[in-house]
């Protein structure tokens, strides 16, 4: 009996891409739809600054607007002058349409301000900061069938966790107890 050989015989095996052709399929088109969804919006701020020359100057006082966001209210005041008007916030859609009015009644009495310092307390949530900063920036207006957006305080200058807790008098001071075992 003869053996015979089969030298350099290799069966040839043909990949089966099928699943991976499948699976890219299916992949790219879900990256493509959620890297639309995936942009960051930046916003500009700026930082409250101290010019000597506009503390010196008694003469002319301009008006410095402020909001404090507090968590039963909206303040808008100005540095020098005080209150302006404070709006109560009872966390329904018709606040912002009170708030929008207000600023925009604040914007048709000092059209030429544009610049807007906002205050938070420590308690106020991030989304509630973005909503005061899109509301204080613009507005919606509705001319007959146009949608028409109103520039109001661009310039918005902020700071947070603040507490704005009035000033206690000498009398409302706690007095501290004296450590016994330190004499």
């Amino acid at each position: 009996m003869k053996f015979i050989r089969k030298k350099n015989m290799h069966d040839v095996v043909e990949l089966n891409i099928t699943a991976f052709m499948n699976l890219m399929v299916m992949l790219v088109p879900f990256l493509l739809v959620t890297a639309v969804f995936s942009r960051m919006t930046v916003l500009e701020l700026n930082l409250p600054v101290l010019d000597q020359a506009q503390k010196n100057s008694a003469e002319k006082i301009d008006l410095m607007l402020e909001l404090v966001v507090r968590e039963a209210s909206f303040d808008i005041q100005d540095a020098n002058l005080g209150l302006i008007h404070k709006i109560e916030r009872n966390n329904n859609p018709d606040d912002w349409n009170l708030f929008s009015k207000v600023m925009l009644e604040i914007k048709s009495r000092f059209p030429e301000e544009r610049d807007m310092l906002l205050l938070f307390e420590a308690k106020i949530t991030y989304k509630t900061m973005i909503e005061v900063m899109d509301h204080v920036r613009s507005m919606e207006v509705v001319n007959l069938a146009t949608v028409e957006s109103v520039e109001l305080f661009p310039n918005i200058s902020i700071s947070g966790d603040i507490d704005i807790v009035p000033i206690a008098t000498e009398s409302e001071v706690p007095s501290t107890p004296v450590n016994e075992s330190a004499q």
